[in-house]
């Protein structure tokens, strides 16, 4: 069993920024797959960016150059930087992890979650 807690989340204005870490109890990410995910109110849980154990990251198009994934040496913390934040960013944040390999986007993939971090971006 792993618990997730993602922290960071807040208010700010667009084209703000902010760092979400997602930090692991009891064991380090040495052999996961970290993701982070986004909810909005009435939609549906969407792929934001991922790293792999050995540090590849992915990110989706709608925050690719934007946002940037990173770990610590120590690999007991995801970040999350987020810069030139937009309104359409709002959102729960989410991280998770897998031991699946490949191109991991889609949730049915994690196998385990944090409680989630708001992020809410004002126009």
């Amino acid at each position: 069993q792993v618990q997730l807690v993602e922290s960071g989340g807040g208010l700010v204005q667009a084209g703000g920024s902010l760092r979400l870490s997602c930090a692991a109890s009891g064991r380090t990410f040495s052999s996961d797959t970290v993701g982070w995910f986004r909810q909005a109110p009435g939609k549906e849980r969407e792929f934001v960016s991922r790293i792999t154990w050995s540090g590849v990251s992915y990110y989706a198009d709608s925050v690719k150059g934007r946002f940037t994934i990173s770990r610590d040496n120590a690999k007991t913390t995801v970040y999350l930087q987020m810069n030139n934040l937009k309104p359409e960013d709002t959102a729960v944040y989410y991280c998770a992890v897998t031991r699946v390999l490949g191109i991991t986007v889609r949730p049915s993939s994690y196998s385990y979650w944090g409680q989630g971090t708001q992020v809410t971006v004002s126009s």
